[in-house]
């Protein structure tokens, strides 16, 4: 086939999937003028910003003077000279791979033992697991808990029985401050996804336990593993998203135990590192790289997990 033959071939293809879409709207007009308001503010405040975020990181954009094209400099330096952003990565993993399997776990183990007791207790033990998370004061509780002073519950227990000789500076020293972040953030973690799994929880239909024990299954792990969780599918793959972006976007519980910029760096994320280049810097080009290369992962490790899930049960 020649290439002219081809070419109207892709032609055709091209104009017959354009009116069978045309047909399609057409059909189903009433369903996408319900969907316009959302698609609308969707389109104007997320797809948009986006796309502009993306044009920008190929620019060097200071908000005083028009963007300049620079191509791929943004991202040669990201990779290559910023030596800070390699640390940021480095946290931004540990942070991500140790907090987001572990608090992911946790809603779902605590949801799924809160479910079985009767609905008051159920009820208060709901409101008092999700209170941290939405608490204003915790970071204050957790800062006088680690205070590098006498007055810090931690040191006074560790000086009282003679363990240390003197206070350990909890949220200043490097070898610290990882950790306890992570540690708080665990405290916070039975957030949202922990009140989605409840819900899931509540939705499994009863008959299901029923077939299962008449089919042969014999204690409730083999009940939460074959019938449970995969009558969840919709409500876990809400809960990896969460927990995915909530472990890539750590920025609010670095910068307020351990401050910004933190001693040596030991505390930086990637979006810390955004926030120094965007908020305080003036970069825009460079924050927008920074950004998009987040942006980027978030999507890709999102897209494994849901791949996952969806073949999973």
């Amino acid at each position: 086939m020649s290439a002219t033959n081809m070419s109207h071939v892709s032609e055709s293809r091209l104009r017959q999937r354009w009116q069978k879409l045309v047909q399609e709207v057409r059909a189903a007009k009433v369903a996408y003028l319900f969907l316009a308001p959302f698609g609308i503010i969707f389109g104007t405040f997320v797809v948009v910003p986006v796309l502009i975020s993306i044009a920008l990181s190929f620019t060097h954009y200071n908000m005083l003077e028009p963007p300049v094209w620079i191509g791929w400099q943004n991202y040669i330096r990201l990779f290559l000279m910023d030596d800070v952003f390699l640390i940021a990565v480095k946290n931004t993993l540990v942070y991500a791979f140790v907090t987001g399997p572990l608090s992911y776990g946790a809603c779902l183990i605590f949801a799924w033992l809160i479910n079985e007791l009767r609905p008051k207790i159920r009820a208060f033990l709901t409101l008092l697991f999700y209170a941290p998370s939405i608490s204003g004061n915790v970071f204050l509780i957790w800062t006088i808990i680690f205070s590098g002073d006498t007055y810090g519950y931690v040191n006074g227990f560790l000086l009282r029985f003679g363990i240390v000789s003197e206070p350990i500076q909890w949220l200043q020293d490097p070898r610290f401050m990882l950790p306890i972040i992570m540690l708080v953030v665990l405290w916070l973690s039975l957030g949202t996804s922990f009140l989605v799994f409840i819900a899931g929880l509540q939705g499994v239909d009863r008959n299901l336990y029923e077939a299962g024990a008449i089919d042969g299954i014999r204690n409730r792990w083999q009940e939460l593993w074959f019938i449970t969780l995969p009558s969840m599918k919709p409500q876990l793959m809400f809960g990896a998203v969460i927990s995915i972006t909530q472990a890539f976007a750590a920025s609010q519980h670095a910068i307020a135990l351990a401050g910004f910029p933190s001693t040596d760096y030991a505390a930086r994320t990637v979006v810390t590192h955004l926030i120094d280049y965007g908020n305080v810097r003036f970069e825009m080009g460079y924050a927008a790289t920074i950004a998009t290369i987040l942006f980027t992962a978030m999507v890709l490790t999102q897209r494994l997990i849901q791949r996952w899930l969806r073949n999973w049960g």
